[in-house]
This record gives C-alpha cells, sequence and structure tokens, in this order.
C-alpha cells in the first residue's frame, strides 16, 4: 500500500484468524455487523473472496467499530476492548491471517495518538510538545522505511551466535502498513479516548500543524519514554549502533547540583549509586494531578515510576528466563551486566547458569527476559542474596528522547513547548512542512 502524499497514514490495528466489525453510517452498499474469515492466504467476507476489501465512508460522521482489539500487547495490562475508528477500513492477509487498517489524515492519527498516549486534560503546551515528536516520529519512520526498500538492502535487527545474542525491535518491522496501533510505535486507539476533552487534543495538534523537529535537513527521529530515571539515553542502547546528535544521554533537570560533579552512568559503580538513589530531576515527582495528566488508567496500574525494585528466587527467575527467552541456563548463578548506556540502562547482560552462559542484548531483549512481561526499564542493578535476586531499577521504557512524566513537569513549571522540545531533543529545530 503506502501513504498518499503526507497527509494520509496507514495504520495496523489487528491481526487475528477473523475480524469482526460493525459499520456505522454510510459505507456504500455496506452497513451493521460483519465478520470477515482467513481462508487459503486470502480474506473471505461474506460470499467473497479476495485480497483486499475495502470500506470508505461516504460522509464525514461515518465511523467503524473493531471488535476484541488488543491493547498493552506483551505487557502487564494486556487486555482486549472494542475500538471506534474514522476513515477508511482496510481488511488485508498477513501470516496466515486478517490484517486491519484504518487510512486517515495524519493530523486526524495524532489526534487520537496524544489522547491515547496520555490524558486528553495534560496542559496544552506538553499536549503541543508532544503532538510535534508524535508528528516528527511518524514521518521519519515513513521516509526511513522508504529509503530501506528503495536500497533493497536486508535491514537485520539480530545477531546471535553461541555466547552472544544481541536482537532490537523497531517499526521495520512493519511492511505491510505504515505503523502499528500499540506500544512498540505509538498508541493509537481511534476515535474510542479523544472524545474525552477532544477540544484540548485537536486544540494543540492544530496549532502545530504541520510543525515537525528537524536536524541537518532532516525530520528527527523523535523518540519518547515514559519515564527516563533522571538522565536521557542515547539511542543505540535500545536499536541500530548509530546516535543522531540530537538523542544523547542528557541530565533531566533544570540544572545539577554544582557542587556534585555530573556522574557518569555507563560505569557500574557510578550507575549503582544514581539508581539506589533519589537524585533531584523533573520525571522525580509524585504529584498526583500531573501523573494523571500522563498516565491513562491502565498506567496508573504500574506504581513506581522512578525508582523500583523486583525480587525473584533463583528458581523463579531460572523458569522465568527459560520460558521468556527459550534458552536453557540451567539455574541461573548470576547477572552481570558488561555496558551501560548514557542512562546508566544495560545493553549488554551476562546471564550465567549452570548448564550455560550467555550474553543478551538490546535493552528489551533485557526487559523481555526478566519480566512476565516487560520489565519497567533496563537501568538496573542485581544484587544476589543467597537464593533470591533483587533488582533495583530506575525509569519506565527506553528512556530515549522525551521523558514523558518530565516533559509534564516542565509544562506545570511554565515551559513553553518549544524550551520543552529543545530539552530533550538538543540541536534540533522547529519546521513548518504543510
Amino acid at each position: 500500500m503506502g501513504i498518499t502524499g503526507q497527509k494520509t497514514i496507514e495504520v495496523g490495528i489487528l491481526k487475528a484468524p477473523s475480524v469482526s466489525f460493525t459499520l456505522d453510517g454510510n459505507f456504500g452498499d455496506f452497513s451493521g455487523d460483519f465478520t470477515a474469515f482467513a481462508e487459503n492466504g486470502k480474506i473471505r467476507f461474506q460470499d467473497r473472496t479476495g485480497d483486499k476489501f475495502v470500506f470508505r465512508p461516504n460522509d464525514p460522521g461515518s465511523s467503524f467499530v473493531l471488535k476484541d482489539v488488543v491493547i498493552g500487547i506483551d505487557f502487564h495490562w494486556e487486555r482486549k476492548e472494542d475500538q471506534r475508528f474514522r476513515g477508511l477500513l482496510v481488511l488485508i492477509p498477513e501470516e496466515g491471517m486478517v490484517r486491519a487498517v484504518n487510512v486517515l489524515p495524519v493530523e486526524d492519527y495524532l489526534i487520537s495518538v496524544i489522547a491515547s498516549e496520555m490524558s486528553a486534560t495534560s496542559t496544552p503546551e506538553y499536549l503541543k510538545a508532544h503532538a510535534v515528536i508524535s508528528r516528527s516520529w511518524l514521518l521519519s519512520q515513513i521516509e526511513k522505511r522508504r529509503g530501506i526498500e528503495q536500497q533493497k538492502k536486508e535491514y537485520r535487527s539480530e545477531v546471535r551466535t553461541e555466547t552472544e545474542w544481541i536482537k532490537w525491535w523497531d517499526r521495520e518491522d512493519h511492511t505491510l502498513f505504515d505503523v502499528c496501533a500499540d506500544d512498540h510505535c505509538q498508541r493509537y486507539q481511534g476515535i474510542t479516548r479523544p472524545s474525552q476533552s477532544l477540544d484540548n487534543v485537536t486544540g494543540a495538534v492544530m496549532e502545530t500543524a504541520g510543525e515537525v523537529l528537524t536536524y541537518a535537513g532532516k525530520i528527527c527521529d523523535a523518540r519518547f519514554s515514559k519515564c527516563c530515571g533522571g538522565f536521557m539515553e542515547k539511542f543505540s542502547t535500545s536499536w541500530e549502533p548509530e546516535d543522531p546528535p540530537y538523542l544523547q544521554g542528557k541530565y533531566d533537570g533544570e540544572a545539577f547540583p554544582e557542587e556534585v560533579p555530573l556522574p557518569d552512568l555507563t560505569d557500574n559503580v557510578q550507575a549503582e549509586i544514581w539508581i539506589r538513589s533519589q537524585p533531584p530531576a523533573f520525571c522525580n515527582t509524585e504529584d498526583r494531578e500531573i501523573l494523571s495528566q500522563v498516565l491513562n488508567s491502565y498506567d496508573r496500574e504500574t506504581t513506581g515510576f522512578y525508582r523500583w525494585e523486583v525480587t525473584y528466587t533463583a528458581e523463579e527467575l531460572t523458569d522465568l528466563i527459560k520460558r521468556r527467552t527459550g534458552v536453557d541456563f540451567g539455574l541461573v548463578e548470576d547477572l552481570i551486566p558488561l555496558e551501560r548506556g548514557t542512562s546508566g540502562r544495560i545493553s549488554r547482560l551476562k546471564i550465567t547458569g549452570t548448564k550455560q552462559t550467555l550474553i543478551i542484548g538490546k535493552d528489551l531483549l533485557i526487559r523481555k527476559a526478566l519480566s512476565e512481561s516487560h520489565l519497567y526499564s533496563s537501568a538496573f542493578i542485581p544484587v544476589k542474596r543467597e537464593d533470591t535476586f533483587t533488582l533495583y531499577g530506575a525509569g519506565w521504557g527506553h528512556g530515549v528522547g522525551l521523558c514523558q512524566i518530565g516533559g509534564a513537569v516542565m509544562a506545570a513549571k511554565g515551559y513553553a513547548y518549544k524550551d520543552i522540545l529543545k530539552h530533550y531533543y538538543p540541536g534540533s529545530g522547529i519546521e513548518k512542512i504543510y
């Protein structure tokens, strides 16, 4: 498929053996409840079989509902819900199943993303900052995918040997549409949630319409996560081995105390001191009003954003790592951080067991291996005591780019959206491209 110009986006919503949906309004010859099925590599809809079915609304008031959309995939808040969307519904086959794709204008997509990622009642300057980075990230990823396709080079995101397993996940995984609708890309939940305080979000998106972050003439890959833990992370800790100048490690605060040297969190000793303390930072907040603006109800099921700890028995950890990685280490004997990024996040972790020793990375593979869903972050200190392992950690997410909680605190302190963007993406500028 592919977008039409810069103002239309294709979002992969749901993939399942069958997809049930409701068409409300004028969709030509169709209205009401339907189910499409996967059949021999194609889609069966009613009495027809084909490679693609397109349901196009004939008036702006029409919408459709997709049933049992999975949100929070692989996270502890994973669940299914019915979601309502505007725009086109496209059904295509993917890996022997039905893929539902929503095609809609970029700005309409952004209105939903902003309200899906956080509360629509957030501070206006924060909403505007997020509108710019969400738009920037989206358009930069489309450009990146097109570049990979034009070069016709194999894109590799995994290297595995007998001693080391390095893997990362990025949106190059998607080839049939532009972005997915979950945390893997950006949360997009149609008009299911944006109806709440829609004017706030719409105003933020429209006031910044067409604005993107740029660096050296290119749209910035403007990453963001929930909580950096007091220090921003560099790009290569989580993804491919390159580091854009605007995505570098940086203290997330107004000014570090003059009498205290800025720590080097790539060093294990300094990382431990940092992670096991409560240094001041924008994202070090327990302000319930600010947190309620940034975090939707299911995000608030996570407690301890700035500092946290998790404890496993050796047997629990052994079973967990085996199930999550598929590697039988025997009884896990030690976890040894070998390499850390600028925020203290581990990019290479050595797991030693009675049967096998293996180095794993990057950030997300480590987080997947050490939790039933995703460990809050890979910025942690592993401490072994007799038959238990305790992980003392900092932050939530990869920590690259905008820290959502930190950005919300900045906005509450009176920072304008352009100042928030300068803080989290140093050296970048804002350009209106349409």
